[in-house]
């Protein structure tokens, strides 16, 4: 037991000296496994911020002959995380228009699995490249003596994609949900008229 300790402490004393000789080299950067990290980490700054910071609105010109001659524009604002099934339609000025409650319209639809996955695993992928860049710039040569290193971050790599792709299966196919026909109701929306 003691000499349990003794190796543990040894190879804790030795992974010490190698993580505490830092030292910044940029030439893994020019080579592509740096280069395409640079490029990964941009892309996943660039897919979060567009999609958790996005707006939107949808707007609908509505006129209501002979009763009214005047045109409305009524208006849907939504945003990240895309729950379209709460963003109601307002008049510019609060009212009835065309004996109607707009507030109780909403948009069909609710996207927000989708894109909270999407903006998470963007996240992810960044905190990913983050590390990775921080190994081979500031720890090339501990990088390049290992043979396990590269082998366990490829696996971790493997295992995170393998992963989101199943998520991915599993949330876009019937297998997570009814068919669609079905569905439609019950997002808040009004069902279509009869007849087209």
């Amino acid at each position: 037991m003691a000499s349990n300790i003794y190796l543990a402490r040894q190879w804790i004393s030795r992974l010490g000296q190698r993580m505490s000789a830092f030292q910044v080299n940029l030439a893994p950067l020019k080579e592509p496994l740096g280069f395409i990290k640079v490029l990964e980490w941009i892309a996943a700054i660039f897919a979060f911020a567009t999609c958790g910071g996005f707006k939107g609105r949808t707007e609908i010109l509505v006129s209501c002959p002979p009763t009214v001659k005047e045109n409305k524009t009524v208006t849907a604002t939504f945003g990240y995380p895309f729950r379209l099934n709460q963003a109601s339609f307002q008049l510019p000025q609060n009212g009835n228009f065309c004996n109607t409650d707009w507030k109780s319209n909403v948009l069909v639809g609710d996207y927000s699995s989708s894109a909270q996955f999407y903006v998470t695993f963007a996240v992810f992928v960044f905190l990913y490249c983050t590390a990775a860049l921080l190994l081979y710039v500031g720890y090339t040569n501990l990088y390049r003596e290992s043979r396990k290193l590269p082998m366990i971050i490829f696996g971790f790599l493997n295992m995170i994609l393998w992963g989101g792709n199943a998520w991915f299966v599993y949330k876009e196919t019937s297998l997570h949900r009814p068919s669609n026909a079905a569905a439609s109701h019950g997002q808040g929306g009004a069902p279509p008229p009869t007849g087209i």
